[in-house]
């Protein structure tokens, strides 16, 4: 196989004849595109064929019902290039002829022959691509997906809210996408969702009238804490009564109590300082009678406290601080605690994390979480710091539906409250002594947003023009090209007609900009601007610059383009390579590409299985926190890997990896604290290292409570070698749990048993050895040795015989012997996922060009990027 994989990686380094150079296509005269290569077929490829494939492929056994000596040799006009496709496939990966096949002793096919046929269909292919790419273009039209209008409202508002939280979830591509033109079309009930949030959205954005008065809650954990000392005074008041006659036992039992007031609690506790006391945090509904009353004016933080709350780590250990009926709907709340760690004799960082609920009844109740990230406690007792969070009133839902019509203390309770929680992974212990609250807060009146669309300009006082200036701006920014002065015109006499019926200027504007939102021109994605004069790529017509701007921001950004990019696509500099190249750096320095790696990482990697896994929450090993560490593991190690430009290679097998305290604890790794991820270097003796081992991806390719062989190879072969293997015959027997002797074998046993029915035999043959090599990781991807009291085996065959001895060696194998297959991939899911649309054969030549450029370069995960953005690929419709 290495002299194979030798001839495969000269296919794409070395140009053919019709080939490529760099990332570009041309055929050796444009005017004429090329011809099938015919006479070699008929003088070199076809003897071979004949010699090799026909007693397997031929008129006597037609297996897997294709016949080589029937099929159309013309890939270019002829109807069989689908078919020459697979067969490129199994000769190239060494899967055909079958290892076992002998004639006279002597192997089926040798090297040489094999490098012919090779070479001579990769050549083929590459022609017919050209062809079809220059006589079928592509339209990648389509809607915004939910998640890109999310970010384009964030963006032109400049809000961070889930605008698009009320729009259906997407349909998913064959290919795993959710932006693929193919799905992507817009019913009545969507266009009168859009139409409903964009109107929502400006209106939240906006403000009419006087700033609102801000409400202010200021709680001690002396006051927090006064309904528990009072049950314990009660308490004592209640034993010297019983023992009132006998002063020694009352003297014993008071010193008991008090005693038992001092110990410390597994749960959120309060602590007097100066008396050592504590009390276990209560808090019920009942009565409201732990709710706090707003004030007018905003408390002081107390320069000295003799009373905390201390709260351990754990799911459980929360403080509650109710605050009544009285919070606004919209505005931000403002949440600040004093806090820091008890203890600094360890290494451990705690972080507190911010809920919201409320419980109306013994039914009706909600919680949910409002801070968006973890913040670590660093200070100690002597200086604790201030933690601040910024909670927008109106992103929470669902909210007291009884809050305006109940009151308080009655039933239902119209109250609602924040919760405060130590969210750390290890049992570092959190103190808080006050807590304030603010709502609504607005650090400027008008807003930012409002300031946003309502700019300053000398033409306020002219309402007509003022409204023109403002949709300009606007208009151009949402619909991410330069105006026509018709389409301007229109919307200004739109806003003429009515303003008469509006009661303010800004409400007039609102209701236009609205139809700027749900017009066509925001909500779809057209990359059929051609540019005027622009020289056509391979017969192929290039985008025009704000075409390619809006395909580069939605590829990196999953937005609209910022106005450096509008500036440059308007002043046709966006086209220029190096220009375009910077800009490709810029937006990857951008906060805002973390959107890419989210989005494209979870449609890839099909990540959907991991959010909706559902393992009991009673098993070891298993919480809330470690789920969320194993659903951002992979999103954060392609960000690393996107910031450093590692090779794409490292998803195979790294080694380091990117983990947080509580997953570095499920993996045994030594000395990570906190729940923010960080590169940790990795030796052999963990088996951990690239996307195979990681625990998530692991997890929901399983079948809760054990492991799923199946599952992990055809994940492995569709994902990450993009060779998903073919769907199963009807009336598929499966394995009989029922029968005792296939009850008492192993996992591997029962799927070798499995596949010798002759239904089974051809699928699974090439499906359960990349399965069975994941063995050792069990249903929560933590490593075994054995189940049951049997070890495990985890080595299997692949179908040409290639040993995969567990996964080490189903790693070595993939960087030796499919690697060149596995970069491509990569190139093929990033391309998928950067044009919206499904990559088809007419794409072909494309991709192996950009793949050859990339694995010249080092395989570097931003280079793939960098080349597909260059690339005719791209900047063609």
């Amino acid at each position: 196989m290495p002299l194979l994989r030798n001839i495969l990686r000269q296919l794409w380094l070395v140009p053919c004849a019709i080939g490529f150079v760099g990332s570009q296509l041309w055929a050796d005269d444009p005017a004429e595109l090329p011809q099938a290569n015919l006479a070699v077929f008929e003088s070199s490829i076809r003897p071979i064929l004949e010699r090799n494939c026909l007693d397997c492929h031929g008129p006597v056994a037609t297996e897997g019902n294709i016949r080589i000596d029937t099929l159309d040799p013309n890939l270019v006009a002829g109807k069989d290039t689908d078919w020459w496709i697979e067969v490129y496939a199994v000769l190239s990966k060494g899967e055909m002829p079958p290892p076992d096949e002998l004639v006279m002793d002597e192997p089926v096919m040798d090297e040489e022959d094999r490098r012919k046929v090779v070479e001579w269909l990769s050549s083929e292919l590459q022609t017919a691509s050209i062809v079809r790419r220059n006589s079928s273009p592509h339209s990648g039209f389509r809607r915004l997906t939910r998640y890109e209008t999310n970010y384009a409202l964030q963006d032109l508002l400049g809000l961070p809210w889930d605008f698009a939280k009320d729009l259906p979830p997407e349909s998913i591509s064959e290919d795993g996408f959710e932006n693929s033109s193919e799905l992507l079309q817009l019913s009545v009930t969507q266009f009168e969702t859009f139409r409903r949030l964009t109107r929502n959205a400006l209106r939240r954005a906006t403000v009419q009238g006087a700033r609102p008065p801000t409400l202010y809650w200021g709680v001690t954990m002396a006051e927090a804490a006064q309904h528990e000392w009072i049950k314990q005074s009660e308490e004592l008041e209640k034993a010297k009564q019983q023992h009132a006659a006998d002063p020694e036992k009352q003297r014993a039992e008071l010193i008991s109590l008090e005693e038992s007031f001092r110990r410390p609690h597994a749960r959120a506790y309060f602590k007097e300082l100066t008396s050592g006391r504590t009390a276990a945090a209560q808090w019920q509904y009942y009565d409201a009678k732990h709710a706090f009353a707003p004030q007018d004016n905003s408390p002081a933080f107390p320069e000295s406290f003799a009373c905390v709350a201390i709260l351990p780590a754990g799911q459980q250990q929360q403080l509650v601080v109710e605050l009544g009926n009285q919070l606004p709907d919209e505005g931000t709340m403002r949440v600040t605690v004093r806090a820091s760690g008890v203890s600094s004799d360890n290494d451990y960082i705690p972080s507190l994390q911010l809920l919201f609920g409320w419980q109306a009844s013994n039914e009706g109740r909600a919680l949910l979480r409002v801070s968006e990230q973890d913040t670590p406690v660093t200070a100690d007792a002597s200086q604790p710091q201030l933690i601040q969070w910024d909670v927008p009133l109106g992103e929470i839902y669902p909210r007291n539906s009884v809050r305006k019509t109940s009151p308080m203390g009655a039933m239902p309770s119209p109250s609602e409250y924040i919760r405060i929680a130590n969210s750390s992974a290890s049992p570092a212990d959190i103190q808080i002594d006050f807590v304030h609250v603010a709502a609504p807060v607005y650090d400027q009146w008008p807003p930012e947003s409002h300031r946003r669309i309502f700019f300053e300009s000398e033409l306020a006082h002219d309402e007509p023009a003022y409204a023109s200036e403002i949709l300009s701006k606007f208009m151009t920014r949402a619909w991410r090209r330069p105006l026509a002065q018709e389409e301007l015109e229109r919307k200004v006499e739109l806003f003429t007609a009515m303003r008469p019926q509006c009661d303010s200027f800004e409400e007039a504007v609102v209701e236009v900009l609205a139809t700027v939102l749900y017009s066509p021109n925001f909500l779809y994605v057209a990359n059929d601007d051609v540019a005027d004069g622009a020289p056509e790529a391979a017969n192929r017509p290039r985008l025009a610059a704000h075409a390619l701007a809006s395909r580069l921001a939605l590829l990196l950004w999953c937005s609209l383009p910022d106005e450096e990019l509008l500036g440059l696509a308007a002043s046709e500099r966006l086209v220029d390579p190096q220009v375009l190249a910077t800009q490709v750096e810029r937006m990857l320095a951008d906060p805002r590409s973390q959107r890419f790696s989210k989005h494209f990482v979870h449609q890839w990697l099909n990540m959907s299985l991991l959010e909706y896994l559902n393992i009991e929450q009673h098993v070891s090993n298993f919480d809330p926190l470690l789920k969320e560490a194993m659903q951002q593991e992979p999103v954060e190690l392609f960000g690393e890997m996107l910031r450093q430009n590692a090779s794409v290679v490292d998803f195979i097998h790294s080694d380091y990896t990117l983990v947080n305290e509580r997953l570095a604890k499920h993996y045994g790794l030594q000395g990570v604290t906190g729940n923010h991820f960080q590169r940790v270097g990795l030796d052999g003796s963990l088996r951990r290292g690239g996307l195979l081992t990681q625990a998530g991806l692991l997890a929901m390719n399983s079948d809760w409570p054990d492991s799923h062989p199946l599952k992990r190879a055809i994940w492995l072969l569709e994902s990450l070698l993009n060779d998903p293997p073919p769907p199963p015959p009807p009336a598929v027997p499966q394995i009989d749990l029922a029968d005792p002797e296939i009850a008492k074998m192993t996992l591997k046993e029962r799927i070798e048993d499995h596949r010798n029915h002759a239904a089974c035999m051809s699928c699974h043959a090439k499906i359960d050895p990349w399965g069975i090599a994941f063995e050792n990781y069990d249903a929560l991807g933590l490593w075994r040795n054995e189940i049951q009291g049997k070890p495990i085996d985890a080595a299997s065959e692949l179908f040409n015989h290639q040993t995969l001895d567990g996964i080490d060696g189903l790693k070595r194998f993939l960087l030796e012997h499919r690697q060149d297959q596995f970069v491509r991939a990569m190139v093929h899911k990033l391309a998928t996922y950067s044009l919206g649309r499904p990559i088809t054969f007419a794409d072909r030549a494309d991709i192996d060009a950009i793949t050859a450029d990339v694995r010249q370069q080092g395989d570097g995960l931003q280079t793939i990027i960098q080349t597909i953005v260059k690339s005719d690929l791209f900047q063609s419709n």
